[in-house]
């Protein structure tokens, strides 16, 4: 959870692991402490990094590298010939995936509707329902000036993709 803190995921971190049968889960350890990890799942010959992650006090050692790096060989064993990985506005994040091969391929807008008058911009109340908050996504990225108007809290989410 650390590691999510400083980034745009802060508010999308899961409390417990999924499940991830067939797929690549390495966790990086220095004495008692993990310090990294990445969970990778697999369908056939594509694969999604659903978590990369290093301790903020361990960022910029190579570990992020080291944990893709052994994932990536697995994978490789495996025949599977895709990875891709979304991230949302980190420039670090974004960043770090190009520099290892990644290309964008996509994105979309995460956009978050709070109170009633946001929600009443973007959700049909069911009667005897009520709203707190919304997590969106908006397909039409050319509306990104508009719902960062109208909204408080916008996100580009893109998905990056290399051959493995």
């Amino acid at each position: 959870m650390l590691a999510f803190l400083r980034s745009h995921y802060y508010d999308d971190v899961l409390i417990e692991k999924p499940r991830n049968e067939g797929g690549v889960d390495l966790v990086a350890v220095e004495g008692d402490d993990v310090v990294g990890l990445i969970d990778v799942s697999v369908d056939g010959p594509a694969a999604t990094i659903e978590s990369i992650a290093v301790h903020p006090d361990r960022c910029r050692e190579g570990i992020g590298t080291a944990l893709l790096e052994g994932a990536l060989a697995r994978l490789g064993e495996r025949r599977v010939r895709k990875i891709d990985a979304w991230t949302r506005e980190d420039e670090a994040a974004n960043g770090w995936y190009r520099s290892r091969g990644f290309a964008e391929s996509e994105r979309y807008l995460h956009v978050y509707a709070r109170g009633k008058e946001q929600l009443s911009r973007a959700v049909t109340a069911e009667a005897g329902l009520v709203g707190v908050h919304a997590f969106l996504h908006m397909v039409d990225i050319g509306r990104e000036d508009e719902m960062r108007e109208a909204f408080g809290r916008v996100y580009v989410c893109r998905c990056y993709e290399r051959a493995v």
